[in-house]
């Protein structure tokens, strides 16, 4: 009777063993499902219309990557790119994308935000074109030409390289202010003779009847060779706060958006059927378009001094559009991609 009450007893106590694993096994089972713990899983990603900001966190939604990853992701898409610094500034904005550029204003305002990843290189879309009867061969023949372009665009950087390395006088150039739809409409008219902007504008512009001249990385003024005159990346940004508070969060989206830069690198043209009607552009034009970007997360010397470099604090000083070069570390954190990937910070 004794042993029999025991062996109750030891499988009574072997039950509750059990059962008492198996409620450890469910208490951490919801974390581990939940995409390492995730402090968040409904997020909004404000980015652009356009294929240089937007093309991973396109493909990321369509593809399901956020949701391999436990996000619920709202896919925010503005038309015009600037307006997402005012955004960030003014808080609906924690988590979004953009460039470098507007990160390097936003602080020097005074605002907490932090570059956690690069996206692209996308200088190659920031270039010039000619009009078809502006007869601009060489570089020394754009002295005394018009050019259209936007009041403080960037792509004046690759202007400004441009003349330095071919000794052209930059101030024979007269300048129009003009923006890049406004812009293209003139070139055709040929109102003006060359237009300086980006993408889709640049294709367009070519598609009409423009000459390619030069981007930031590519020039073919009087020559056909690579060029360095220019370096801007796309970027994932999140204010302080955020980061602070969801750093798994912010990591899976991370995660998801280096799954998406593989797919459009690896498989290229089913990634622009997938963007194509999202851009609203034609295969044919996206297909130009993004073979202008480097579409690549990597930490290198392009992205830590070619973008962030005194070149660039100097130029956006000198259009107004910061008071102050801020350092690196103030609005650059790749900490979280580096416990992603560590090969991506070199």
């Amino acid at each position: 009777m004794k042993k029999s009450i025991l062996k109750n007893m030891l499988t009574v106590t072997g039950l509750l063993l059990l059962l008492s694993a198996c409620g450890e096994e469910s208490n951490t089972t919801p974390e581990s499902s939940n995409s390492n713990g995730l402090e968040k899983t409904e997020i909004e990603l404000v980015g652009v219309r356009d294929a240089q900001i937007s093309s991973q966190q396109i493909l990321a939604d369509k593809l399901g990557y956020f949701e391999e990853e436990g996000l619920k992701v709202k896919n925010t898409l503005i038309e015009s790119g600037p307006d997402i610094g005012p955004m960030v500034a003014g808080g609906s904005a924690p988590l979004s994308l953009q460039t470098n550029f507007m990160d390097i204003i936003l602080t020097s305002s005074g605002v907490d935000v932090k570059i956690v990843a690069p996206l692209a290189q996308i200088a190659g879309t920031q270039a010039v074109v000619a009009g078809k009867d502006a007869k601009i061969d060489s570089p020394k023949d754009l002295e005394g030409k018009t050019i259209g372009i936007p009041s403080g665009a960037d792509v004046v950087i690759a202007l400004e390289n441009m003349a330095k390395e071919y000794d052209v006088d930059i101030d024979k150039i007269k300048v129009a202010n003009l923006a890049p739809s406004d812009a293209l409409t003139a070139l055709e008219n040929g109102n003006i003779d060359a237009m300086a902007a980006w993408e889709p504008f640049i294709t367009k512009a070519i598609a009409s009847g423009g000459k390619f001249l030069f981007s930031g990385t590519k020039n073919e003024l009087g020559s056909n060779e690579d060029v360095n005159w220019m370096s801007v990346h796309s970027t994932l940004q999140v204010t302080d706060d955020y980061l602070e508070d969801n750093p798994n969060t912010v990591k899976a989206v991370i995660r998801a958006l280096k799954k998406a830069t593989d797919y459009i690198n690896e498989n290229r043209e089913e990634a622009i059927k997938t963007l194509a009607p999202e851009l609203h552009l034609s295969e044919e034009e996206l297909t130009e378009i993004m073979n202008r970007n480097v579409y690549d997360m990597t930490v290198d010397d392009s992205f830590m001094d070619g973008s962030n470099g005194p070149e660039v604090g100097a130029y956006l000083l000198s259009v107004g559009n910061i008071s102050k070069i801020p350092a690196k570390e103030d609005y650059i954190d790749l900490s979280l991609l580096k416990e992603v990937d560590s090969a991506l910070v070199k």
